[in-house]
Formats: structure tokens, C-alpha cells, sequence
């Protein structure tokens, strides 16, 4: 990449979207935090800039990262009680033990993230 130029968002979004998993319904979001020990799910909006800003910044390889557009899979909002966007939930064993939203402090997100990390590996490893 040149330095200086900042690339197209979308494209940006969609790479980060295509090595993970976009869920598209309640049912897949409940299946997907049953099917993984550790999981970050991401929930945005598409005219949201700041969910677009942040979603590069989310790379953890070892946890399974799940988006949900808050506009098609609106029952989101009320299962996770959900009332802004961006919003970052860090699950273990399908219990929220993280919740960011709207003005990420990534230092001390990156912080808690690594001890809920280290904890998953010490109680039996991720699925």
C-alpha cells in the first residue's frame, strides 16, 4: 500500500468479513456462540463510520469472530441488550465477559481481551 493512501473502506470491511463469520439471524448467532468456546461478535450498522473504522483493529486469530448487521438481525438489540453501535462482546462458554461499544479504548480492550485469552487456554484449551 502507498504511503498516504487510505484504502477503500468497503474493501477493508468486506476482507475482514470474508475470514469470518457474518450472522444473519438470532439462530445463528445462538449457534455459533454454542459451537465456539471463545467468541468476539462485532455488531454494526452499515452507515455507521466508526464501525468502519474499527472493524480492521479486530484481528484476534484464535478467537472466532462473528458480525451481525444490527439492521437485518434486529432482535440482536433486545437478546444482548444492545442500544448503540459499534458494539464488541467477548464471550466464554456463550457468557458475556467483555462488552465494548462506541468509543473502543483498544488498549485496555487489547488488556482484557488477553486475560480472558490466557484463562480459555488454562481451562481447556479453544475449540
Amino acid at each position: 500500500m502507498e504511503v498516504g493512501h487510505c484504502p477503500n473502506i468497503d474493501t477493508v470491511w468486506r476482507w475482514q468479513l470474508e475470514k469470518n463469520h457474518e450472522l444473519t439471524s438470532l439462530n445463528e448467532v445462538e449457534a455459533f456462540l454454542e459451537k465456539n468456546k471463545l467468541c468476539m461478535i462485532y455488531v454494526s450498522r452499515p452507515e455507521c463510520s466508526v464501525c468502519h473504522a474499527l472493524i480492521p483493529k479486530l484481528n484476534y486469530p484464535h478467537i472466532h469472530f462473528g458480525h451481525i448487521n444490527a439492521n437485518q438481525v434486529e432482535a440482536v438489540a433486545a437478546k444482548f441488550l444492545i442500544f448503540t453501535v459499534p458494539t464488541i462482546l467477548l464471550t466464554m462458554d456463550q457468557k458475556e465477559y467483555i462488552r465494548a461499544n462506541q468509543f473502543v479504548r483498544f488498549d485496555q480492550l487489547k488488556t482484557q481481551i488477553d486475560r480472558v485469552y490466557q484463562f480459555a487456554m488454562l481451562d481447556e484449551g479453544i475449540k
